[in-house]
Formats: structure tokens, sequence, C-alpha cells
């Protein structure tokens, strides 16, 4: 395994981190724990999860996710051997997570009475990332939304309070580090800057989508994360299994995601199937399994603090974890990027 800093925050985090959003609808308990035994047999160290988890949200079954990695502590005694990174919801009208059926909203109030419930769940009583889901202030889903819609809300909490309500937490020790996810290149600059001038906890990381059709993080983050020492942490680096081909040509194999859930439209915008088959062949021509090619493209960016893998079964889990052994020799870099000229970021 290969590890880095994470920001600027002193935590060494594997470069491929486990997560965990099916724990608790697609995977049982007992699957969990042996995703975690085989992940930290393996050198991860860096796992994620999140109150809203599992996916899709209901409530039946948030808070699930963390329940297994809290019996999953509780059980082996490892608590110290991981990096545990969680998150609190953003504005949503969701109204299961908080007391009095309250619509979520990144309030100091808020925010602890979620820090304080994840820790009960998880069985420990420190989290060593604790991220925002998604911003308080209304914007079009997704990092990097396709066309641009400018919102603003009247009860909008400001970046500033809900900094300062994270740094309480991390003054009293119940999280060590902050990050964002979901998060635009504005949003990021504005919390760098509201920590710089008012001394408040910095952030180490942002959270957002990015595999081979959808490298829109370049366009402006990247530069931030260089420049400011931010560490990508990149969720569904395989599309959302899109790039491994299973759904090709419309099929939807038994057990699958967008099977089991019909949520894959982010990956099956015009141009994005195109766009898959000419990555899965380039990969095919350079003899890799094409989601180990995907994987090991983002594990091996200058800007990429970790890679969210995620898996339902052992076996893709252990093809996940190896792609930290893909190589992206210079000639297959230059070949990707030829696609990516061809077939640009289908799928934002």
């Amino acid at each position: 395994m290969k590890y880095r800093k994470l920001g600027r925050s002193g935590l060494d985090v594997s470069l491929i981190c486990l997560g965990t959003m099916t724990w608790g609808q697609q995977n049982t308990e007992a699957e969990g724990h042996e995703q975690m035994d085989y992940a930290l047999d393996q050198g991860v160290n860096f796992w994620d999860t999140a109150e809203l988890y599992s996916i899709p949200p209901n409530p039946q079954t948030a808070g699930s996710t963390e329940r297994i990695i809290g019996s999953w502590f509780a059980s082996r005694g490892k608590r110290g051997k991981v990096i545990l990174a969680s998150k609190v919801v953003g504005r949503t009208d969701m109204d299961w997570f908080r007391n009095g059926k309250a619509p979520g909203r990144l309030s100091r109030a808020h925010i602890h009475e979620a820090v304080d419930g994840s820790l009960k769940r998880l069985q420990t009583d420190y989290i060593d990332l604790y991220q925002l889901h998604w911003p308080d202030r209304p914007m079009t889903w997704g990092s990097n939304p396709t066309v641009f819609h400018y919102q603003r809300a009247d009860d909008e909490i400001s970046i500033g309070e809900t900094l300062s309500a994270l740094d309480d937490l991390v003054k009293a020790g119940k999280i060590r580090a902050v990050g964002l996810s979901n998060e635009s290149a504005w949003g990021t600059m504005t919390f760098l800057k509201e920590a710089e001038m008012h001394g408040l906890a910095r952030i180490a990381s942002v959270q957002n989508a990015y595999n081979l059709i959808n490298r829109t993080n370049e366009t402006a983050l990247a530069e931030i994360f260089m420049r400011e020492e931010v560490g990508l942490l990149a969720y569904s680096p395989l599309a959302q299994g899109f790039l491994t081909g299973k759904y090709l040509d419309g099929a939807r194999p038994p057990g699958a995601r967008t099977t089991l859930f019909d949520r894959g439209q982010r990956y099956q915008k015009p141009g994005a199937e195109e766009a898959i088959r000419a990555y899965i062949a380039l990969a095919r021509e350079f003899g890799l399994d094409p989601a180990q090619m995907a994987l090991a493209f983002v594990n091996t960016r200058p800007f990429l603090g970790a890679n969210i893998i995620g898996a339902t079964s052992m076996a893709q889990l252990k093809t996940n974890i190896a792609s930290i052994n893909v190589e992206i020799s210079p000639e297959l870099e230059a070949r990707i990027d030829a696609v990516h000229q061809v077939h640009m970021n289908p799928a934002p």
C-alpha cells in the first residue's frame, strides 16, 4: 500500500480508501466486517462513511453503516489502526436525521447533534475526518454541474458559522480534521479564507466525484488542491460501476446497484457509453483489467488524497485494492488523454 499526508492535517492515509455505503442494504454486517478485516490486512487504513449511509437513503437504514463499523470496532479492538472519516448531511428536506424531524441544515446545533449521533453509532470517542456531505447553500447536485444555476436561500447558513461549529468540535477532541464534499472551487476557497481570517480549523480534503468520464475537478479545483495543500478524496472512481463495462448495451446484472435501485442516471448521459467503450478497448489493448486501469488512473493523480473504492463482493474488493500495483505508463497516459479529448466529461 502507498500512503499520503491528507492536506495539512498530519493524517497519514492509505491511497486506497475503503468506501462503505453499501453496508446495511446490499451488504450484511458480516460482509462489512469481512471487508474491513481484508482491507486492513492489505494496508488500507482509511475508511469513509456517513450518517446518511447506507445508500439509497431512507429512514429505516440511516446510520446502519456507521453501526456496522461500530460493531467491528467493538469486536476487533482495532480503532487505533484506522483513520475514520464520516459526514454530516447538508441542506436537505430529509427529516429523519435530527431530533424533532427538522430538515437538515449545517447550523451549529445540527452539526453538534450529528457528531454525537455518529460517535454513538461508531462506538468511538473521536472521528479523524469529519466532512460536510454537501453544502448548506442551494446548488445543483454534484461538484461541477453541467449547467450553472445560481440559487440563494433566505435561511442560508453562513460558511463562517458552519466552520466555527466544526472548529468547536476539533477543540473538544471529537474530531481531528475537517473536510468538504460535493463542493465547488468557490466554496473550497471560501472555507480556506474563513479559516485563515478567523483562526479556525482548516479543511484537509474535498470529496468529489472523479473518474475517467468525469474529470471536471481538473478545471479549477486541481490547482486549488495542489497550491493550497488540500487532498481530493475521489468518490465513484469506477463511475458507479459503469467503467467496468457491466452495464453496456443496457445490461442490468442481478444484484448490481443500478439494477437494484435505478440510480445510475449520472453515468447514463449522452456520450457516456461511447466514452466507456473507448476506455474499455484501451485497457484491453494494454492487457489491463478495465476496472483496474480506471482506478489506477485516479491513484496516480498528483492532487489525490485518496481513492475511495467500494465493493459488494470480496472478489470486487480484492480487484479494486490491487489496482495500487497497476502503473499508468507515459504511453498509456497519452492514450487516455487522447480519448478524453474526444469524449470529454460526458458524466459530470
